[in-house]
């Protein structure tokens, strides 16, 4: 159970810094509302993130982790030192070099992800396309600071030290959440708090890497600096990394095209932004802390020829998943008027961009299980440096997202946007699964087929509960954070006893399990 264990540290850190940046979106809906002028900001910093997620989090990771647990295994320490400081050196030029092109052609460039942005200002006043070229300036370098992080971040999963790593998002909150509470008191124009907000994506990226430099050298390790060079190590990373990179950036360019799409209608990426920012809570805390943790996991186990101890650990990272995300689907589909209404709605940010965000919530809601097996289910590829097969299937669902969402956009609105994700992930995760059960390296044991129904069940006890409640509860709002909060806590406190109950009464999981992961043994 040591894949519980890390993906627990993973988590915690992760629940952190998921509330701290619930904590900053609810600042920024109250001081920047879903205007225009947040609209303009969502996108700028959009352009970083997505490169951030196709390249350096996405391609690069993938191929990176795997290569360097194989020579950390086969070769020893000063041939994965090696290996990394190659990498991180061919990381540096390539990213160095994408910051410089769109630093350039901004103007240009930032069509791709905010042509429906106004040319023209209110009354006078800047653009807002004009002001997302200015923000996206700023916010560029954060790329390069974030890619170096992933680097590092890789290196320390990979030898088992993942605290340091899950700690470093932290960073970004707490930055932005600071600058919010100054500077909201200093200044009452909107068009400059997003520009220091702007600026605080790059502080926090020093920060974050600064601090990954010094979990390394804590840690021992040792990453030399080379200049850039084609060595027959960073070929076969650039070899798994292209597929990879094609992979996540198909699937990136298609939420790219789906935002772009957004902006052109008023404040619908506001209102995409805050809907995705509540699901990612638990996708960020689940999903993607499964997946760090996995990726290292089943590397070690194929490395060292232990196909069953991989097969289990894939069951295991099944259930974990499951018995955690399943009843957050169950709560943000049946409560999402509740839930965004209660965290944001207050200042600029009105009743009506409840409901509206609330719509996108409930799609997203539903995809949510199909997000966080998706980070269960790529690693079983990527640790057998099978790049190809999950770009594909990313391929095959960019389509299907970008022609689905596309037709719901223009038929039931902008959350039709949010409805095309979550359709094109549940494509994804049936192909990924389908060719892994096929090929015999992904085979449901029984524990987890007895347990799937108990938990589906007991969240479905607690959200019959929760849609009953939930309405009550909020007709008790005041819009204040002193009444409202209490209000979402206590509803969340119920939901959550009803769920353990039901899934200790149904045994959907075993809490020795949970135990035995924790006892110094298991470290």
């Amino acid at each position: 159970m040591r894949l519980l264990k890390s993906t627990a540290i993973i988590g915690s850190w992760t629940l952190v810094s998921r509330f701290l940046g619930l904590a900053r979106d609810i600042l920024m809906a109250k001081y920047l509302g879903a205007g225009v002028v947040n609209d303009a900001l969502v996108t700028a910093v959009k352009l970083p993130n997505l490169f951030r997620r196709m390249f350096a989090e996405g391609a690069f990771n993938a191929a990176f982790v795997p290569l360097y647990a194989r020579r950390l295994e086969e070769e020893g320490d000063e041939s994965a030192a090696n290996f990394a400081g190659e990498a991180m050196a061919m990381l540096c030029l390539v990213v160095c070099a994408i910051v410089i092109l769109f630093q350039i052609t901004m103007p240009w460039s930032l069509n791709l992800i905010g042509f429906g942005l106004d040319r023209v200002g209110e009354a006078g006043g800047v653009a807002p396309y004009d002001l997302a070229v200015l923000y996206a300036r700023i916010t560029m370098p954060y790329l390069l600071l974030m890619s170096l992080a992933a680097l590092f971040s890789g290196v320390l999963n990979t030898r088992g030290y993942f605290a340091a790593a899950a700690f470093v998002p932290i960073l970004l909150n707490l930055v932005l959440i600071g600058i919010l509470a100054v500077a909201s008191k200093t200044t009452g124009n909107l068009e400059d708090l997003a520009l220091y907000i702007s600026v605080g994506y790059v502080v926090s990226g020093v920060f974050q890497a600064g601090l990954l430099v010094w979990a390394i050298r804590k840690a021992g390790v040792k990453i030399p600096i080379f200049r850039p060079r084609m060595t027959p190590g960073v070929r076969r990373l650039v070899t798994l990394g292209i597929p990879g990179f094609i992979s996540a950036g198909i699937t990136h360019i298609n939420l790219m095209v789906s935002h772009t799409i957004a902006t052109t209608m008023d404040s619908a990426a506001s209102w995409l932004y805050y809907s995705d920012r509540l699901y990612q809570l638990p996708l960020g805390m689940i999903g993607i802390a499964m997946g760090v943790a996995l990726l290292p996991s089943l590397s070690r186990s194929l490395r060292a020829g232990d196909d069953r101890g991989a097969m289990v650990t894939m069951n295991r990272a099944a259930e974990i998943s499951a018995f955690l995300t399943l009843p957050a689907a169950f709560a943000l589909a049946v409560m999402p008027e509740f839930l965004i209404g209660g965290l944001f709605e207050r200042g600029l940010f009105k009743a009506e961009d409840t409901v509206q965000a609330a719509k996108a919530l409930r799609m997203f809601a539903l995809g949510l299980p199909a997000f966080v097996l998706l980070k269960v289910l790529t690693p079983a590829f990527f640790a057998r440096e099978n790049t190809r097969t999950p770009m594909i299937f990313a391929g095959l669902s960019a389509v299907i997202n970008l022609l689905v969402g596309g037709a719901l956009f223009f038929t039931i609105g902008f959350y039709g946007l949010a409805l095309g994700t979550t359709i094109a992930a549940w494509v994804n995760v049936i192909c990924l699964a389908s060719v892994l059960m096929r090929d015999k390296l992904f085979v449901l044991d029984m524990r987890l087929l007895t347990r799937l129904p108990r938990i589906a069940l007991a969240s479905a006890f607690m959200a019959l509960a929760l849609f009953y409640i939930a309405p009550k509860a909020r007709l008790l709002f005041e819009h204040r954070i002193i009444i409202d909060y209490p209000i979402l806590i206590v509803v969340s406190v119920i939901g959550l006893g009803i769920y353990t109950v039901s899934a200790g009464l149904l045994r959907a999981i075993d809490m020795s399990d949970i135990r035995d992961a924790f006892k110094k043994k298991a470290s």
